[in-house]
């Protein structure tokens, strides 16, 4: 029997508390399994780590284990460990932490708090996790006996005005938490909690990687659980009949791959852990597993996939890793753990030294969290790294499933820019065939090339057809094709590569002659010069003309072929990028473009022998119009009014017939 029982009241503050704790800190009620499970398993590590540190310890540590009793007709359900347990001192002081000093101050924090996020992550921090039962039980029971001691504890609570803590004879060396459940509701599920499937569900969302053997009654208890007189027995005795291990399954898999040694895994136990987590029946392409200690200890293991989900693209789509603590599942896609631009990313991140209660909120401003975040983006960069290094192959195949995402990285992430760059991949006039890097780029430029040339359209055959192209290719120099979305804003946002800047050809002033092999000179320079003494009134009388289109008119020295394009000034946003904050619903004022002539085109020398003869004549207005029209078409543009542009097109060509 027990005796010296004693009953004590929770101080006001340590209620309210209480009541927050049982209503507000979870909004999943199955946690509450989680919790004590959590609390058993680290009874288990303590009697084992003890019994090797003291030799005199009289602990049997042959079978370590949780169990889990359903009692159907009493409506409890147990979980009990045979571990280190603990004292009457210790059930007070760990059982009784939320009566500890500082409830008070807590509680006005949480009062304070603007918003509910806020207040459910300043409980968060809070150990409060055996109180959980309190969600599902209207009365709670814990029986202890600490290793190495003969007398046992119990302690009792219906969570609401009083506990009890009496001394207990016959315990097992262990602890037993026994929660007497609410009445069923269908609303909560709370009668599920005693049905197997529930209980096997639960442990194997949260607990399946436990390090110990987490145990139940491959039958119902109520049907070999003995008569009411033996269990009424049992009970006023103070100990528990447990069924044999006979009777029993094992409900975790216990296979935490992440905390074994890479060289003790085979390849076959990654895939299927991978296809575990990502329900992707495909191997992962690459597999990152790594340990860090020091003063914040966690495992991560990490898939690259081989190929692209069908919502990577998706608003809702959702990113992150896993997050367990000490093997126990805290928490689908955490985000904090990996940038947007690694959403792709699948695996696990197990940390030793986080609460099982951490909030999304509380994990955004971690600096731990944020130190194990770099280390991780780090790791997963580096392995693409290798990839693109010893697997080319592998990698292009992987740049076309993950390349778009991986760029966005250059505008979210600055501190690994470097590392993105040397992953980037691209189309060029190099080679219609293959894609290649920057690297590769860099080491094929020309003699004396000082930038990275590229042209961005929706796709390969609009950038390879542009006028712009036209010098570039008739001089030998290679191009960058970019035809992703993205790719208009980082070319412009990232400032070089290697100490070499980008440059787009549709933009700002291109000299070639002076770019490469020493080439152009004092006579080029003086046929530049006279060119443009020649042009001077038909580029002036132009920039008069198209005023409403154009911001200027000049002679141009990347066109061989065409008459004319469309370029902008260095720092003028590109078409395709107006666009896109245009449907993004952000108002700009229009960028007008500069046009640029080809001098030596026939139709460019003809305008100009017009505009000498007959400045005046009224034909050479609509030219103009054609002209600028012609070069807004060349580079997929639209034009503002094209009913007009057919109609003077149309007179044009009947009035030359």
């Amino acid at each position: 029997m027990a005796s010296s029982t004693q009953t004590l009241e929770f101080q006001a503050e340590t209620r309210q508390l209480l009541q927050l704790v049982i209503h507000s800190i979870y909004s999943n009620k199955d946690i509450f399994l989680r919790e004590l499970i959590s609390n058993g398993s680290d009874a288990l590590d303590k009697l084992r780590l003890e019994s090797l540190t003291d030799g005199g310890l009289d602990a049997d540590t042959s079978d370590l284990h949780i169990v889990l009793d359903i009692d159907q007709e009493a409506r409890t359900l147990t979980v009990r460990d045979n571990g280190i347990g603990m004292t009457r001192e210790d059930v007070v002081d760990l059982i009784g932490t939320i009566a500890k000093s500082g409830t008070a101050t807590l509680l006005a924090k949480i009062k304070e708090a603007k918003d509910a996020a806020a207040a459910q992550s300043l409980i968060g921090q809070f150990g409060v996790g055996f109180y959980s039962a309190f969600m599902v039980a209207d009365k709670v029971t814990l029986r202890t006996r600490r290793a190495g001691t003969e007398q046992g504890t119990l302690w009792e609570s219906d969570g609401e005005g009083t506990y009890t803590i009496a001394e207990a004879e016959g315990l097992p060396v262990g602890t037993s938490v026994t929660l007497h459940l609410k009445p069923a509701d269908g609303e909560d599920g709370l009668g599920d909690y005693l049905a197997g499937w529930k209980i096997r569900q639960i442990v194997k969302q949260y607990s399946d990687f436990i390090r110990w053997p987490i145990r139940m009654a491959a039958e119902s208890v109520a049907e070999s659980a003995g008569t009411d007189a033996d269990t009424e027995a049992g009970t006023e005795a103070g100990t528990e009949a447990a069924p044999g291990p006979e009777t029993l399954e094992t409900l975790n898999s216990m296979k935490a791959l992440w905390a074994r040694p890479r060289s003790e895994v085979t390849e076959a136990e990654y895939h299927e852990f991978y296809q575990q987590i990502s329900h992707d029946w495909q191997p992962p392409a690459e597999t990152v597993h790594m340990r860090a200690e020091g003063t914040f200890e966690y495992e991560a293991l990490l898939f690259i996939p081989s190929h692209a989900p069908f919502d990577l693209f998706s608003r809702d789509t959702k990113r992150g890793v896993q997050l367990y603590v000490k093997r126990v599942f805290i928490m689908d896609d955490c985000d904090a753990l990996m940038p947007n631009y690694l959403r792709f990313v699948k695996g696990v991140v197990d940390a030793h030294d986080l609460s099982l209660n951490v909030s999304r909120e509380i994990l955004q401003h971690d600096r731990q969290i944020t130190a194990v975040r770099r280390r991780l983006v780090k790791k997963v960069l580096g392995a693409l790294k290798d990839v693109k290094t010893n697997k080319a192959e592998a990698y292009t195949a992987l740049w076309e499933q993950f390349g778009r995402v991986l760029k966005e990285g250059l505008l979210e992430d600055r501190d690994n820019t470097d590392a993105l760059l040397e992953l980037v991949c691209a189309a060029s006039t190099n080679d219609p065939e293959k894609t290649t890097t920057l690297r590769e780029y860099v080491e094929r430029m020309k003699d004396g090339q000082e930038t990275i040339y590229y042209l961005s359209g929706e796709n390969r055959a609009m950038v390879e057809n542009s006028p712009h192209m036209e010098a570039f290719t008739a001089k030998g120099f290679e191009v960058l094709i970019l035809t992703d979305p993205v790719d208009e804003v980082w070319t412009d946002q990232v400032p070089a590569f290697d100490g070499h800047r980008f440059q787009s050809i549709a933009k700002g002033q291109v000299d070639l002659d002076g770019d490469a092999d020493g080439e152009g000179g004092d006579e080029a320079k003086a046929e530049k010069a006279q060119r443009e003494q020649d042009f001077a009134p038909l580029v002036s009388w132009l920039q008069t003309a198209l005023a409403d289109h154009v911001k200027q008119v000049r002679l141009s020295t990347r066109l061989t072929t065409s008459a004319a394009c469309l370029v902008g000034d260095a720092h003028d946003l590109t078409p395709t990028l107006e666009k896109m904050y245009r449907a993004m619903g952000q108002e700009l004022p229009a960028v007008k473009r500069i046009l640029e002539l080809n001098p030596t085109h026939p139709l460019v020398t003809a305008l100009r022998k017009a505009h000498e003869t007959n400045a005046d004549d009224p034909a050479l207005a609509d030219t103009a119009e054609l002209v600028h029209g012609s070069a807004l078409l060349a580079e997929g543009g639209d034009l503002p009014d094209p009913a007009r542009f057919t109609r003077l097109l149309t007179e044009r060509l009947t009035h030359t017939l």
